[in-house]
């Protein structure tokens, strides 16, 4: 199976480049020269023509570079630079039309110079924004006027006039100014912490570089035919194989740079901010310190390659973030984390098991609970012939024998917030729990379909099982989940899926060069599409769940299905498979008896108001420039808060609080369950229940 040998790690990838639409404001209708004008450089068209070669004929999409790419081309190279519409001018946008449907014939051509004078142009605008912060500043604002902000500007046209730019960049001063005025900054420290912030911005103006740009163009073009298609220049690909290796210690989070903030994309399982429990995917980093009293250094408007490093530190040394939340919107209170960096070990990342005994209908069971972060292998270790080397297969078959030895009545696969992994591993789990058959299809750019069996007779539990998932269980974990929704073998519980459903491969420029005097990128490409044994893909769809439980992601907005240039949903032939049983009569029922019970559950009721409450935060994109009604929606919202607070305290039995005050220390608190958990625990136990017992291969 010669595609076999590229896909064995599949990996929720996120883009490695992000350009930081950093913000400024600007004092006249003037050219700024004090800027180094940025030029390609002479190796960039070989790289180019690398570059172009590899997505032509090797990219599993049909690639023609033409006037309608280019169109696409254009598109995300102005969002990548100016997505907040905070700089460029509609005259601008004017001007730079004429490259539009000219991009293509430019690449082909070896002729980057359209990228470098559209960068320019930005650079030259965002240097203007940069040098009217002072001149907002000396103002003053007035927190009385009853005006708006608005956040976000994708609905916007953009500004006429520099004046327009000034009026939209007053605002978003005025709303800095009036969020640390309500955290009890003074103005001379408001004024200090934003000509600071500013001042960030302005350095990263003078380091960007010619390779940034040439990252850029490349990524807006690679990006074009698929959100996984990306360029890596050689320092980003250093970070990518530091990355990969998780061979520096630091938090363990991907981070991207988005409106000038750095933004948390993903919480890397075992890592020290997945085992606080605290930090999550969308919030925001604005400040970084260094121990525990060292200074907090404000890194809006930083390059998020300086964050990360200053992030990153000795193991055992603690770092402090002060973090935005994104549950709290656009008026998010900032909170205060601290961690211990350590480097990411394979056992953290290791599968777990835990019993849970509950009651359902007067009727006492026990229930296995494994939990996958991620599908892992200690490729080293295989390589070296290593007799105990550590991997997800082996390890869940021990810990399924382990359960076995408990008499368990059902198992639960936990695969939230599993990104993926080793697809080998992902095959070898799924044949854990059936006798025989294939497990998922790959199919490549030549329409050659491997089908990938499960390699071992063996079923190591053969009892009911459930598959939670969530819309962060992405590629390897929906080749699992799929799997065992096909087969019946078990039900899926949970939420849509991200819908990753291609496999990428990395290739190294620097290998197809004839000459090795400049050091090149490398090119992650789309190489194949996998798909379930039903013939369906999980590309954009992702995996359905049998039962769903509410959730905060909106699909439009996060996954595969949210990218405008993702590969599309398509079937293939189905392969050959036996049905280990028929859940389509019974699982309307459970649905049913889950649905009665989540809806006289309080913590439910707690669970979608939450979800409403953070949905109606991140919707959000105006937001009030007037001291007083901005005091008044904080404190209605903390009353909220602190009115909620009690009603749980009141059903668990806890003395309630008075306003102000902080739960104490010694207080005997059950630590809160999991009720998705418990809840599909409940699930599991019905089947079992209204069943008689699922038949169980011996």
């Amino acid at each position: 199976m010669k595609i076999i040998t590229v896909i064995l790690v599949l990996v929720l990838a996120t883009n490695f480049f992000i350009a930081e639409s950093v913000g400024s404001s600007s004092a006249g209708e003037m050219d700024i020269d004090t800027l180094e004008v940025l030029t390609p450089k002479n190796h960039y068209i070989l790289e180019n023509q690398l570059i172009s070669t590899i997505l032509s004929r090797y990219h599993y999409k049909d690639v023609q570079l033409d006037d309608s790419l280019s169109s696409i081309i254009y598109d995300k190279y102005i969002a990548a630079l100016d997505h907040g519409k905070n700089y460029l001018l509609a005259s601008d946008l004017d001007k730079l039309e004429e490259y539009r449907y000219k991009l293509d014939d430019n690449l082909n051509d070896g002729n980057l110079l359209p990228f470098y004078d559209i960068f320019d142009l930005f650079r030259d605008r965002m240097q203007a924004r940069v040098d009217y912060i002072d001149t907002i500043l000396s103002a003053g604002f007035d927190y009385t006027i009853d005006e708006e902000f608005h956040a976000n500007r994708d609905d916007f046209d953009w500004a006429e006039t520099y004046n327009d730019l000034n009026e939209l960049w007053r605002k978003r001063i005025k709303n800095d100014a009036l969020s640390l005025k309500m955290n009890g900054k003074e103005w001379e420290d408001i004024t200090k912490n934003l000509s600071k912030r500013y001042e960030n911005y302005e350095r990263l103006l003078s380091q960007y570089n010619s390779e940034d740009v040439f990252q850029l163009a490349m990524n807006s073009y690679s990006g074009a035919i698929d959100p996984h298609t990306n360029y890596l220049s050689p320092i980003s690909s250093e970070n990518f194989n530091i990355e990969m290796s998780l061979s520096l210690e630091g938090i363990g989070a991907r981070l991207m740079s988005e409106d000038g903030y750095t933004k948390i994309v993903e919480i890397i399982p075992g890592g020290p901010a997945f085992k606080s429990k605290v930090l999550q995917a969308d919030d925001r980093i604005i400040a970084v310190a260094q121990g525990e009293d060292g200074e907090f250094v404000d890194v809006v408007g930083w390059r998020i390659t300086d964050v990360v490093q200053l992030i990153r530190g000795p193991k055992e040394s603690i770092v402090r973030l002060q973090v935005l939340p994104a549950e709290g919107g656009l008026d998010a209170t900032p909170i205060e984390i601290s961690l211990v960096r350590d480097k990411i070990k394979l056992e953290d990342q290791a599968a777990k098991s835990e019993i849970f005994e509950i009651t359902n209908e007067g009727l006492p069971y026990k229930v296995g609970v494994i939990t996958i972060p991620k599908f892992y292998t200690d490729f080293e270790g295989q390589r070296k012939g290593e007799k105990d080397y550590k991997s997800t297969s082996r390890d869940v078959k021990k810990l399924l024998e382990e359960l076995n030895t408990e008499n368990v009545d059902g198992v639960i696969i936990d695969l939230r917030n599993n990104g993926g992994g080793s697809l080998t591993e992902a095959v070898e789990v799924a044949g854990l729990f059936i006798e025989k058959g294939p497990v998922v299809q790959v199919k490549d750019m030549d329409n050659n379909v491997d089908i990938v069996n499960d390699p071992d007779p063996d079923i190591i539990y053969g009892g009911p099982i459930a598959v939670l998932v969530n819309r962060f269980s992405a590629s390897a974990s929906e080749i699992f989940a799929g799997a065992i929704q096909d087969y019946q073998r078990g039900m899926v519980i949970g939420e849509q899926t991200y819908g990753k459903g291609t496999v990428q491969n990395l290739l190294d420029l620097n290998r197809m060069a004839s000459h090795k005097r400049d050091k090149l990128g490398k090119v992650k490409i789309t190489i194949a599409k996998y798909y379930r044994i039903d013939g369906g893909s999980t590309q954009n769809l992702g995996v359905i769940p049998d039962i769903t439980f509410p959730s905060y992601v909106n699909p439009e907005e996060f996954g595969e299905s949210s990218e405008p240039n993702a590969l599309k949903w398509d079937q293939i032939d189905a392969a050959e498979y036996k049905m280990f049983g028929d859940l389509s009569e019974i699982i309307p029922r459970l649905s049913k008896l889950s649905d009665e019970r989540t809806n006289n559950n309080p913590e439910f009721d707690y669970l979608k108001a939450d979800i409403l409450k953070y949905n109606e935060a991140v919707q959000k994109n105006s937001l009030s420039l007037n001291e007083e009604v901005r005091l008044r929606e904080k404190e209605e919202k903390e009353e909220k808060e602190f009115q909620r607070e009690n009603e749980r305290r009141k059903i668990k039995g806890l003395k309630l609080l008075e306003k102000g005050e902080i739960p104490p220390e010694d207080e005997e608190e059950e630590e809160d369950s999991d009720i998705f958990i418990s809840e599909t625990a409940l699930i599991i136990t019905d089947m079992i229940r209204l069943s008689s017992g699922i038949s169980q291969v011996q």
